[in-house]
């Protein structure tokens, strides 16, 4: 079951009917692929500054009081990878209105 929270909530799920070398078949049930959302429109509301040793889940729950959804950084920053957004001291990290 996925959280209603997840960024998986909205994305499809689709099936795909495999056969077993004994002639029966199994249903797998999978997510489609998550593609970044535009940020286009969205309203930055301030930039935080990376420091040594942070952590995304901590810079998360200072500003939107959730360590889960890291991933709402990540989509307003567009990385696919939540260490790129700490893994450079010194970068900016957008603090948006988007998916809030």
């Amino acid at each position: 079951m996925i959280d209603p929270e997840s960024r998986y909530e909205n994305v499809e799920t689709a099936q795909l009917r495999v056969e077993a070398g004994d002639g029966t078949f199994r249903l797998i049930l999978y997510k489609r692929r998550r593609f970044l959302p535009s940020t286009e429109g969205q309203t930055t509301v301030l930039e935080h500054t990376v420091k040594e040793g942070e952590r995304l889940d901590h810079i998360t729950a200072a500003y939107i009081g959730d360590p889960t959804q890291f991933f709402k950084l990540c989509d307003a920053n567009q990385a696919l990878h939540p260490d790129e957004l700490t893994r450079e001291v010194g970068r900016g990290i957008k603090i948006t209105l988007l998916g809030f």
